[in-house]
């Protein structure tokens, strides 16, 4: 019985080590791929920022008619999701954390009233979504790890045709934000209309119009981009004129703008899959040694027991014969 126990315990450890191997060159491939992301994402940030500006100095040049383009809509009768997971997994709570995020989205535009239109990137989501009985609208994958402008196009045209039509009021979107190397987020952003000025993410980060005087400034001077305006903040100083009007400029630019956010998402989606990747696989990989040394010392007690036995007959054997010869 201890034999065949010590047999069973090495046949176990062999088929952890094996495992270990597998886990930690995963874990090596998802440190390279994260690397590869980052400069995606660092290469990504001029264009999309550029787009914001522009899209802010069309709105600020004609608000009355920005307004159909900009804003949250009044009210809400259809509205189409977007959620980006990944085509794979074993990178701990990624994929689970994004598709309950939209699931509870789901359920609280339903709640409310609201129709909702489905579409999701990444293979994990179809799935996830069949089984809580969930109806996906269309189902994009083979483009998450690497995706490319073509794929966010793609994206984009599905997700952009029910509002450009006029058959849905809103697009939002459900993806992982890559804020660094420890904190990954799942937010819920809006693409459509396109988030006002005033919310957008702006270098200074103080959330200021370029009309807003600042504290010891006067209104002149903001309107000049004088140093110390506009030029501290990172704002466009001077007069932008548009050609063709502001309303068939923002026309063409919501496309783009939504395709640069869906680009930037899905970059953002794959840094934060490999990331988590890299982390789960090595917490396995340290799960996998501390299994094999508690294996190793169950086997050793095992091993010494069989031998402590083997000792105890040899011994019990020679002082019956002893005994014998004695008699």
């Amino acid at each position: 019985m201890p034999g065949g126990q010590e047999r069973a315990l090495r046949r176990r450890i062999r088929s952890i080590q094996s495992t270990k191997k597998i886990t930690r060159a995963m874990e090596l491939i998802a440190a390279s791929q994260i690397v590869r992301s980052l400069t995606r994402m660092t290469n990504n940030r001029p264009y999309r920022e550029g787009m914001a500006r522009i899209v802010v100095e069309a709105a600020k040049g004609d608000p009355a008619a920005a307004e159909k383009l900009l804003g949250e809509p009044e009210e809400r009768h259809t509205v189409v999701v977007l959620s980006i997971v990944a085509d794979r997994g074993l990178a701990g709570a990624y994929n689970a954390s994004t598709l309950r995020a939209t699931e509870r989205l789901v359920a609280d535009l339903r709640g409310e009233g609201v129709a909702v239109r489905l579409v999701t990137v990444g293979k994990k989501a179809p799935a996830y979504f069949r089984f809580r009985r969930v109806e996906v609208e269309r189902a994009f994958v083979g483009m998450s790890e690497r995706p490319s402008w073509a794929d966010a196009r793609t994206v984009a045209a599905a997700v952009s045709a029910p509002f450009l039509a006029g058959e849905a009021e809103q697009v939002l979107l459900v993806s992982t934000r890559y804020r660094s190397a420890g904190v990954q987020a799942v937010e819920v952003r809006q693409l459509l209309p396109l988030p006002e000025p005033e919310v957008a993410d702006a270098p200074g980060g103080q959330g200021e119009t370029g009309t807003q005087p600042r504290r010891g400034e006067t209104g002149t001077q903001a309107q000049r981009g004088e140093p110390g305006t506009q030029a501290q903040r990172g704002e466009p100083g001077g007069y932008t004129e548009f050609e063709p009007d502001v309303e068939t400029l923002l026309a063409e630019l919501a496309p783009r703008a939504v395709e640069s956010e869906i680009f930037t998402a899905m970059l953002e989606g794959a840094a934060s899959f490999f990331t988590a990747q890299q982390r789960a696989m090595a917490a396995a990989s340290d799960n996998a040694d501390e299994l094999i040394r508690t294996l190793t010392r169950v086997m050793n007690r095992a091993r010494q027991d069989a031998i402590t036995t083997e000792i105890m007959e040899i011994v019990g054997g020679a002082e019956a014969l002893r005994q014998s010869k004695g008699a």
